[in-house]
Formats: structure tokens, C-alpha cells, sequence
């Protein structure tokens, strides 16, 4: 039987970020130069592992405490021997916060900002890989919000413990501010080879647009994680300084003589110890200074002693820990949708806040208790074989996602009904009005569905039409049933970027339009395609009408397109109608589950709507296997659009320390063959792909397959929550569009669109916005996709534009409300902390933007009274 991480001797580092350090001095290092040795005391917090989070908050507060007396009971010694610690998360801060006083939450922060007491931006130790890209920024902002309240910076940033890192990583991390990082593993629970033998000790890791962190990451070996490369490097102080100082093969593989050995804590709940303050007294002498280290000071003196003169690693190293947030698939796609929707929310509220600028007011405590939770939510004991129960941390798991669940749906609602509140709607209008908006920076076409339960003009049996207020035309409309709930569904055309359309419910039967689709059987098609639906719910068939009849299915292994597995079943249709139809695929193999397959009307977009029906224990995956040679895949990875090969043959994955067999699958993955031509594929609910057959050790490049995990304990029921928590419902839903040639933006734009359905909401009126469209934002450049708007979480008054940029080369853009110009602007980090001045001309954001880069700003707009003032004068003189 597997041993459990305890009994494996489970290892992970602490990395923590602080403030300059006075004691810190560049010091000639020629061969006569005294070796520099830093170490630094952390407590590696094992959340919901060790302890529960009410005796881990105890723990913080008392560790902290200690710390702080300690740091004054020590500062009348040579600055090399004052005590300093280290946190490994602003979770640490939060709490403190709300335990202590003000004037003792001050104290802390007065020792952050000398450097005895460091935090790095992250919440906790998390496991990134699969995260998206928008909830690791999230879950970073409480740093944000306590660098700009305390004027200082946190640079230091880290994931400790699992073996591997993503590539996208990086560039957000540095993104956010942040410089520094090491990684200590614990070489357990692994399915890597050889984790512990690194090709570098310590070097640049560079991103996809070129950032880079200063990265310490020691080979382990030892093979013990209380040692070099371990999560506990110095967990035997006194030990480790010989070790570096004097081991042979130690100084083979890192030649430096500025050495960091980190870590303390290892599994213990807490740790109070002065023992590094004695060590550093004890073993310094003429050929060497041991310093107590806050960990940002070993990197400063490194980075100006060697910094000019090391490696660069510019690649992904997989997914291994963090598959096992899959073992509860439903609730961490509950988490993924919602970072999602948050999309569409705060869009939403950025329009209404123009107009309400008090409308974020008594939001801060569960909007910031969001964010903490969307980092929290990846803490990275997900492998949960510690102290605490499963049941305990799967609890503690639901508990987070209903934390994160309370705000984003909140603000959702509350945003879509001021916004009907303030579109014009005249006395005379007595027919039932509605609004599509679309939270995406380009002009949609799209389906959207209004909700019409409890309202008595609209039912299947009350003969009524839409009418699109733009252009006085009777739309294409018909009532679908979702999980029993009725909607009216319309086709809504070109709905403006960043704003809505305007459409209006008249009784009486209109035009009527054609079905969406023909159905014979077992097939669907529309004028794009021709699809076979098995009734065990895999596509057997993709024929492409505008590609000569091209077949894009090729079953391999058995398995042909959203394809769970072997079984049987019916087919039937649902929800036929002129805006879309829906074939149905029921079978009891090799899970009960439903697959519906959507075709609609005038868009070349398959959508696939996948339900488990009941609970499971097993591994589980979607199979989608092509027609295609030659295979190339891309997909969406942790902030970065990455090549499914590895480095040493042109894609973007480490040919060694690396994990192979489930890759991230955010977004979206397409895979294109040897004549360009090929598919993406739209994820919306699912964390990880396997390509191919990939194994732990090898990177299938040459079959044309993915297979989305579904759900399971991947390596083992040692590892994560047993039979999905209890859970018998999941939701999993894909969408098909074929291509040309692969191109990223279009890949990306093609799965926004799919995971950002256009909001609805019924329009009540008021005198704000305009009767019939609106759309808020222009951006220049199509490579360029507006990631996030929303009001600026210390000034609402300021919206924040985080935009990236996936095209291959630097892009210039502008950016405009053109009813709000915008006066100015600055650029900040992706956690809201300013860094200079952008550039604004003529009411417009004018600004570069690297390749594969995503920056943020914050920009001040006109004020809303003026706009109304200036757009009422326009009016009247465009009437003289």
C-alpha cells in the first residue's frame, strides 16, 4: 500500500516575501570572502492537514506573537543575528487582522517593512497548476490591498511542496510583483522521475512574455525533505550550515558562495524557536557568515552578486497535486464557473457604477473574503491523508466554494437589476422588455436565454414574438426547458461589446421562422454540419459542409468524441425550435449519464451539455478523437497558451522533473493537423486533459485524442476525497467550432463565448442608459481581449482594465469608454498596486503591450453627470 505523505517524510517548502533589509550588504566575494549563508525560520503551514482552521488560526496568532517579542528582545545584536520569521501566506495577516488590535496589526506591519517579519503574496501554500488564471490573481489581492494601505512591497512568492509548477505561473507572479521564489518538494505521492535531481539550483524562470522570477529550487539530494531541496531545508539549522558549507556533491551542483536554506516548520501545527538566533552566532566565523534570514535578503545579495550570470528555464513542469481538486469534480467546477461569471458581474457593475458610484458600498468584507477564498480553495493538502478526516477537509472545501459562490452571485444579481433599473424604457412601453449584455470586448452574436418562470405572458401556450429595438425586426425566439425551468431563448445579434441589446416581448404570433436544425434519427445538422449522436452520448460523426464533407471523428481505442465510455442508449430530441435544436443521448454505461448535443441557428459552434446522474469512484474521462495527421495541440495552460509538446521539440513542456499524463485544460485546446485545418475544443467545467496516450513519464505529440478528466482519485484512493465527496451530479460541458488555421485569439474568443452566455434580466426602466443599446467599451487591436473590467476594489470610482495580448509579437492599442473619456490612467500590478503613469490621449487609453503579455491599469473616467450634461447638449444641437 502507497505510504502516506507523513510516512514518506512529506516535504514542502515555505517561501515568504518582506521588505529591504538594512542588514543586508554586498560583500566582495573573492575566494578569500567569507561564504554567506542565510537561514530562515518558517512554520510550512499544513491547512486542514495538521490541524483544523480554527486551531491552524491559533497556531498563527501565537507564532506571530512570539515572533514580534522575539524580533524586539533580539535587535540590540549585530544585525546578522536578529531574530526574523517567516510567514508563508497573507492568510497569516488576515488573520492577525481580525484577532489583534489595531495597534498590534501595526506592529506587525512595522516589522515587515524592516525586514524581520516577511509574507509572500500568496494566501497559502497553493497548488497552481489547472487554477484559472483570473483566481490566481484573486487570490493574491488581500497582498495587494495590504501593500497599498501600508505602503510597501511584497516581491517574494512561491508554491511549496507538490513537484511541479506551471509555465503561465510565472508571468502572473511577476505580474503581481512579484521577484522571488523558491520550491523545496516532497518527494512522495509522486508519479515523476528523479523530482529530486534538478539541471538547475537556482536560475531565471522565465515566462511567456518574457518576465522572469529569480527561482531558488535545490536538487533533493539527500532524498530527505528536512534537507537541502526539501520543504524543511533548515529544519536542523545547525546541520544544514555544514552541509552547504563543506558536502562535496552539494558544491558541485551549486558553486555559489551566497547559500539560502529555508524552512523550519515542516509538519509541526506551530513553531517557536529561537535556535536560529543562536546558530547564526554559533557557527559564523572568519570564513563564513551565517545570517537569520527573512529569505527576500538572500535574493537580493544573490541577485546582485550572481544575477547577471545565470540559467534561464522557460517551461511547464505539469500538474500533480493539484489533479486531485478533481476528486471533488462538481464542486471545483462550481469554483471554475464562478470565476467565470465573475466576468459578467463586474462588467456589469463597472456600467452601473458610472451612474451609482455607491453601489460596490458594504460589498468590501464579502468580496474580500472572495478573493481570500479563491486562492484558499487550492490550498495544497488536497491530497488529504493527514490529521484531519477527509469528510473534515471536503467540508471545509464546500464551505469555501458557498463563500465564493455568496459574493459572485450577488453581485451578479444585484448588477444585472441596477442595470435594468437604469436603461430607459418610455411611459408607453407596456410589453414586456429584456436585455442580452455581453461581458466580452467584441460584438456577439449569440443565443440568450431569459428566465420566464412566474411570468404569465410567456408560455408555451400564449402566442407571442421578440422584437430586436435596434432594428424594429421580429428575431428568431422559442421556449426551452433547462432542468425543468423554462426560458425563452432568441437568437440576439451583433450585441455590443461591454453592453447590452434591447429586446421587446409582443403578444400575438409572429413571422415564424424554420427549425435551427433537421433531425432524422440519430442526426443533426444545420447548413455548417452533419453530427451522429450515439445514444450512449458520443459524437460518432462530425461531417463539415463547408469543408467538402470532411469527416472530423476518428474513433481511436473505441472511443469516438465526448465519448465517457462504452454503453448504450436512446436518443431523442429536446427543445426543437428556429433559434436552436438539441438531440438527447441517455445511457446507464459506463455511468448513468445525459449527453446533449445543441446545434444553432446561424453559428458554426457545437455545444455539448454532458450530466452524470449519479455517483462514482472510478476515473472517468470525456474522449475527443479526430481526424486528423500529424497532430498539433495547443491549449490554455495557467496564464499561457502553450504547445502540447516539449521544449526540446519546439513546445513548452520541460523534457525532464515534469508530469506528462493530465495537462491543464483551461479554456480551451485545439489541435490542428499536418494541412492546418483542425478543431477546437471549449472547455468550460473541467481542470485537466490527457493527450493521447501520455503517461506520467511521456508526452503523447502523435495521436490526435484529448481526454478531458471527468473526475476520480487519479493516483490512487490514498490520495484526495473518496467517491467525489457523495456527490451524484455533474455537470460538464464542451463546445466544437473546426478551423482553417489554428490561431489563438480566435481559439480564445471562440471559448469566451461560449462560457460567457449573454446575461439576461428583465428591464424596469429608469433614465440613464439608452432604450435600445450600449456598448461601453472600444479596443483597438483584435489580438488584444479585455480579461477583466471591473470597479477598482479601493476606489470604485476607477475601473480597472486587465488586458492580454495573444498574439506572437508587441501590440499597441487604444482603449475607450467613448461616453466616459478617460482623463487618466495608470499601470498597475495585477493585484490593483500602482506602478506609473500610462498614457492617455484624447480621452483614450493609448498604451504597448508585450507578446503573450497581460497588463493591468486603472484608469479615471469623466464623471457621469458631466457625460449626461455633454450628451444632452449634443442632443440639442444635433435637433437645431
Amino acid at each position: 500500500m502507497p505510504l502516506s505523505r507523513r510516512a514518506m517524510l512529506k516535504t514542502s517548502l515555505s517561501f515568504v516575501a518582506g521588505a529591504f533589509l538594512p542588514h543586508f550588504h554586498i560583500i566582495d566575494m573573492g575566494p578569500t570572502a567569507p561564504k554567506r549563508i542565510y537561514i530562515a525560520p518558517d512554520d510550512h503551514t499544513d491547512y486542514f492537514w495538521t490541524a483544523d482552521g480554527e486551531t491552524y488560526e491559533q497556531a498563527f496568532l501565537e507564532m506571530l506573537d512570539y515572533y514580534l517579542d522575539l524580533a524586539d528582545e533580539t535587535e540590540h545584536l549585530p544585525s546578522d543575528y536578529q531574530s526574523r520569521w517567516n510567514c508563508d501566506g497573507t492568510f497569516w495577516l488576515w488573520v492577525y487582522a481580525r484577532n489583534r488590535s489595531e495597534a498590534e496589526f501595526e506592529r506587525l506591519i512595522s516589522r515587515i517593512k524592516d525586514g524581520h517579519i516577511s509574507v509572500p503574496l500568496n494566501p497559502l501554500v497553493i497548488l497552481w497548476g489547472g487554477t484559472p488564471a483570473e483566481a490566481v490573481l484573486r487570490g493574491m489581492y488581500y497582498a495587494g490591498k495590504i501593500e497599498r494601505r501600508h505602503d510597501l512591497r511584497i516581491r517574494l512568492v512561491y508554491s511549496m511542496e507538490n513537484q511541479t509548477l506551471p509555465y503561465g505561473l510565472i508571468s502572473l507572479w511577476a505580474g503581481s510583483g512579484g521577484r522571488y521564489s523558491w520550491k523545496g518538494i516532497c518527494n512522495c505521492t509522486l508519479r515523476i522521475s528523479r523530482p529530486w535531481d534538478r539541471e538547475h539550483e537556482i536560475y531565471w524562470w522565465a515566462g511567456p512574455d518574457d518576465s522572469r522570477i529569480l527561482m531558488k529550487w535545490n536538487s533533493l539530494l539527500t532524498g530527505d525533505n528536512q534537507s537541502m531541496g526539501g520543504y524543511a531545508e533548515a529544519r536542523y539549522p545547525d546541520d544544514v550550515v555544514e552541509y552547504v558549507d563543506g558536502d562535496e556533491a552539494f558544491i558541485a551542483r551549486y558553486p555559489y558562495r551566497v547559500v539560502g536554506a529555508f524552512g523550519r516548520g515542516w509538519d509541526d501545527l506551530k513553531t517557536l524557536t529561537d535556535e536560529f538566533v543562536e546558530t547564526a552566532q554559533e557557527k559564523s566565523n572568519d570564513a563564513r557568515r551565517v545570517i537569520v534570514s527573512n529569505e527576500e535578503d538572500f535574493f537580493e545579495d544573490f541577485e546582485a552578486t550572481y544575477g547577471s550570470d545565470l540559467p534561464v528555464h522557460a517551461g511547464s513542469f505539469g500538474n500533480e497535486w493539484e489533479l486531485y481538486c478533481t476528486s471533488m469534480a462538481e464542486v471545483s467546477a462550481r469554483v471554475k464557473r464562478l470565476v467565470e461569471k465573475l466576468r459578467g458581474a463586474e462588467a456589469m457593475a463597472t456600467l452601473v457604477g458610472l451612474h451609482d458610484p455607491d453601489f460596490m458600498d458594504g460589498r468590501e468584507e464579502a468580496r474580500d473574503l472572495a478573493w481570500m477564498n479563491l486562492g484558499l480553495y487550492w490550498e495544497h493538502n488536497w491530497t488529504a491523508d493527514g490529521l484531519i478526516s477527509r469528510d473534515v477537509r471536503a467540508e471545509w472545501q464546500r464551505q469555501i466554494a458557498d463563500e465564493i459562490e455568496e459574493y459572485i452571485e450577488m453581485l451578479h444579481h444585484d448588477a444585472a437589476h441596477a442595470l435594468a433599473g437604469m436603461i430607459r424604457k418610455s411611459e408607453t412601453a407596456a410589453n414586456l422588455r429584456f436585455f442580452a449584455f455581453n461581458p466580452l470586448n467584441w460584438a456577439r452574436t449569440d443565443i440568450a436565454d431569459l428566465r420566464i418562470d412566474g411570468i404569465a405572458a410567456l408560455d408555451e401556450h400564449t402566442p407571442f414574438h421578440v422584437i430586436d429595438l435596434t432594428t424594429g425586426e421580429e428575431i428568431p425566439s422559442q421556449i426551452v426547458y433547462i432542468d425543468g425551468t423554462p426560458y425563452l431563448r432568441i437568437l440576439a445579434q451583433n450585441v455590443p461589446p461591454a453592453g447590452y441589446k434591447v429586446f421587446e416581448v409582443r403578444p400575438g404570433a409572429g413571422r415564424g421562422f424554420e427549425d435551427a436544425a433537421q433531425v432524422n434519427g440519430d442526426v443533426i445538422e444545420n447548413e455548417f454540419f452533419r453530427v451522429t449522436l450515439a445514444g450512449r452520448g458520443a459524437i460518432t460523426s462530425l461531417i463539415d459542409k463547408r469543408r467538402g464533407d470532411r469527416e472530423f471523428i476518428r474513433e481511436i481505442n473505441e472511443r469516438a468524441a465526448n465519448d465517457l465510455g462504452s454503453g448504450s442508449g436512446d436518443v431523442w430530441v429536446a427543445n426543437a425550435g428556429p433559434v436552436s435544436v438539441t438531440l438527447v443521448g441517455e445511457s446507464r454505461g459506463p455511468i448513468r449519464h445525459t449527453s446533449a448535443v445543441t446545434l444553432l441557428r446561424g453559428l458554426d459552434r457545437i455545444d455539448i451539455r454532458n450530466e452524470i446522474e449519479e455517483n462514482f469512484g472510478g476515473v472517468y474521462t470525456w474522449a475527443f478523437s479526430f481526424n486528423l495527421d500529424t497532430p498539433d495541440i495547443w491549449h490554455e495552460e495557467v496564464g499561457a497558451v502553450v504547445r502540447a509538446r516539449l521544449t526540446t521539440e519546439g513546445g513548452h513542456y520541460s523534457p525532464r522533473n515534469a508530469r506528462y499524463d493530465w495537462l491543464t485544460l483551461n479554456h480551451f485546446a485545439a489541435l490542428s493537423g499536418d494541412n492546418g485545418v483542425g478543431v477546437a475544443l471549449s472547455n468550460a467545467d473541467c481542470y485537466y486533459m490527457q493527450v493521447g496516450e501520455s503517461a506520467p513519464d511521456y508526452l503523447d505529440t502523435g495521436t490526435p485524442q484529448i481526454s478531458a478528466l471527468a473526475g476520480g482519485q487519479v493516483d490512487g484512493p490514498e490520495f484526495g476525497i473518496p467517491n467525489q465527496g457523495g456527490d451524484d451530479y455533474f455537470l460538464q460541458r464542451f463546445a466544437l467550432r473546426t478551423f482553417d488555421r489554428y490561431n489563438p485569439v480566435d481559439a480564445m474568443r471562440f471559448a469566451l463565448g461560449h462560457q460567457n452566455p449573454l446575461v439576461t434580466e428583465v428591464v424596469t426602466g429608469g433614465d440613464v442608459y439608452p432604450e435600445t443599446a450600449y456598448g461601453l467599451v472600444e479596443l483597438s487591436n483584435p489580438n488584444v481581449l479585455l480579461w477583466a473590467m471591473k470597479p477598482a476594489d479601493d476606489d470604485p470610482e476607477q475601473i480597472i482594465v486587465r488586458l492580454w495580448n495573444l498574439a506572437s509579437e508587441p501590440a499597441n492599442f487604444q482603449l475607450r469608454f467613448p461616453d466616459f473619456p478617460i482623463l487618466e490612467a495608470q499601470e498597475t500590478t495585477h493585484i490593483e498596486t500602482p506602478l506609473q503613469s500610462a498614457n492617455v490621449a484624447g480621452g483614450a487609453l493609448s498604451e504597448s503591450i508585450g507578446a503573450h503579455q497581460m497588463k493591468t491599469f486603472a484608469c479615471v473616467v469623466a464623471g457621469a453627470e458631466a457625460v449626461r450634461a455633454a450628451r444632452a447638449a449634443r442632443t440639442m444641437n444635433e435637433g437645431e
